[in-house]
This record gives C-alpha cells, structure tokens and sequence, in this order.
C-alpha cells in the first residue's frame, strides 16, 4: 500500500503541478492529439472547450461506435476531452462518468460543465466527474453492473495495480458491456529499476504493460479474448529518456474486450456464420471489429465462436446476422492477422477471421 500511495501522489504532482499542458510532455507516448481521431471525433472536438483541450494527454481515441443511450465510464478522464465526446455521442439519455485522482484536472472538467451542456444543447447536464482511484471504483459510488463500456485514454500504465483495475472494470461492466481503451504497451517487462522513475512513469513509459502479461492478466479474471483495434509504434525523440529506456519497445495500442460468458482462450469452430447489415451509423460499407475482422455489408462471413459471441451477446446484435450455435465443433478456427490477407476497402476478397 506505501508503494501504491507513493505512486499515486508522484502522479499527482506530474499531471496536477508539472505539466501545465500537453507541450510539457517529453515524449510522445502520452501526446496523441486531434489527429488520431476519426473525422466524426475531430468534428465534435471543435466544439470542446479550448482549456480542455490543452491539458489532454492521450495515446489513441478510444472512442467506439454506438454510443446513444449508454452509460460510459471514462478511467483517468482528466480535463474531460473524452468524457465530453462521449457525452455529445450518447445523446440526452445517456450518461458518462469520469473518474479521476487529481484535483488539479478535475476542476478543469468540472468548470465547464455548463459551458458544455450548452454547447451540446442540452437542457441538463449529462456528465459528471468523481475524485477517485480506478483501482477501487467502489469508492467512486460506481456499482455492480451498471456500466455498459469504459473507456480508458493511456492512463492504466499508469497504475501501480493493475490487477486491481481490470477487476474492478470487469465488476462495473454490465454483461455484455465493453472496454474499450488505448494504451502503451511494451515488448518485454519493464526493468525494475526503471519502473519509479518519476518521469519515465509519468510520460507513460516506465508503467507500460508487456503485452504478453497484459493477455495472461484478462484470462486470469476471466477474458479470455480481447481484440486489437489498431497499433502504431511509439517513438522516443527525448535523448534523455531513450538514455534510460530506449532498448524497449513500446506501441499505442487501442483494445477492446467483452464481458462475456461463452469466450475460450482460442478462437473455435463451431461452423458459425455472421453477415454485417451496414446498419451501424459511419460504417455503411463494412465494419471493422478488430485488426483482423472487417465485415462487409451483406456479405455471409465464417466466424469462430468468441467472435459470434461478441456480435451476438453485445449491443452489436442488433446489426448482424449470425448463423449457426455451439452444438457441433469442428475443431480450431483457422484465424490470420489482417496483414496476411486481401482483404481491405478497396478489395473486398477477404474479410472476417477467415
């Protein structure tokens, strides 16, 4: 608990006293701007507040489709630039919940609350934000199952429990709700010497999960499956960080993972089909779920039995037809990375996992 504490207050002081805004990072782990973001996202963030923008530090845009209506948790939210998109995207009858350790930042996203929901014309605010630990939501007043996705901006590296977090993620989530997250990954375990570096774990680097640990960490407490969304490899230009660090790999690498019943640690084929309807709002044509499966509007695809799960058993369902149960197995699913197929917008050959 003395390590946790000190963990906490070192981050703290680098988010809420150190960094005034994001051009005082010295990497840029933690320095994904409006760019990274799809052109939708880009266009509701012109309509956040200046001061919010400046202190946003994020790896990715972890932001999912078919947002309206939900009940969003946003882990680390900061200034609250996430939280406010997804309070644009959720619409009048949904909600989001940030959830943050510093003063400093919270009072930035609590200050413009009303400055928001006028913004987004809406005659009530549809956001508010807690001063708390994502390691215990508990004390957030966040309940069992009450959540449908969470979302989290490179912030869980810098956890000093990890396990703690992904647990208590996977409590809040209702069944079939969804993390959705970018983060900074690594290669290899971070060395230990390196990881209470006070710069090297606030510019995200020192706390950076090996992915491998990541995975072993989900099926632990029960995912076994999660999905990458996309990945791009980080680089460090700071002489005096890649001093310290520079023989690790690291990636900004967006996740998503279900909370769901029927998942099996590798993909199984039970002779499933699932054709996507083009129904999901900015997907007309096909829909990407992960890095290895782009479903093509009307286009019957085989899936292994986690991937039906998932578009079955999520609020995906509305928006597939998927074919066929678990009563007869045919063995492993033949499943490839979508780098090793034809598959892509411009040729339309492949697709799914098969």
């Amino acid at each position: 608990m003395p390590v946790i504490m000190n963990t906490h207050q070192q981050l703290k002081e680098y988010y809420g006293k150190l960094l005034q805004s994001s051009s005082d990072l010295k990497t840029n782990a933690c320095a994904c701007g409006e760019d990274a973001a799809p052109l939708p996202i880009r266009r509701i963030i012109k309509d956040i507040h200046p001061e919010i923008i400046d202190r946003f530090y994020g790896c990715g845009s972890p932001i999912p489709p078919l947002l309206d209506g939900c009940t969003v948790l946003d882990l680390g939210c900061g200034t609250g630039r996430d939280a406010y998109i997804i309070a644009k995207l959720v619409g009048k009858s949904g909600k989001v919940i940030g959830v943050d350790m510093t003063d400093e930042q919270l009072e930035v996203a609590r200050r413009h609350i009303d400055w928001q929901t006028d913004r987004f014309g809406y005659s009530k605010p549809n956001m508010e934000f807690h001063q708390g630990y994502i390691e215990d939501l508990a004390e957030s007043g966040i309940a069992d199952n009450s959540v449908d996705v969470v979302i989290s901006n490179c912030v869980i590296n810098l956890s000093p429990d990890k396990p703690s977090v992904f647990r208590e993620i996977f409590r809040v989530l209702k069944p079939g709700g969804e993390l959705y997250f970018s983060d900074v990954f690594a290669d290899r375990r971070i060395p230990v010497a390196l990881k209470d570096d006070p710069i090297l774990r606030g510019e995200c680097l020192s706390g950076a999960m090996y992915i491998e640990d990541f995975r072993r960490l989900l099926r632990e407490i029960g995912c076994a499956d999660y999905r990458v969304v996309n990945k791009t490899a980080i680089t460090i230009d700071n002489d005096e960080v890649r001093s310290k660090i520079g023989m690790v790999n690291f990636w900004s690498i967006t996740v998503r993972a279900f909370k769901l019943a029927e998942m099996e640690d590798i993909c199984e084929d039970f002779g499933q089909v699932a054709a996507y309807r083009g129904s999901i709002p900015g997907h007309p044509h096909y829909f990407d779920l992960d890095d290895h499966h782009r479903f093509f509007t009307g286009k019957r695809m085989p899936v292994c039995g986690n991937t039906a799960s998932m578009l079955q058993n999520t609020r995906f369902s509305n928006h597939f037809i998927v074919e066929g149960d678990r009563s007869v197995h045919f063995g492993p699913f033949a499943c490839a990375p979508a780098t090793s197929k034809a598959a892509s917008a411009d040729s339309p050959l492949g697709g799914a996992c098969c």
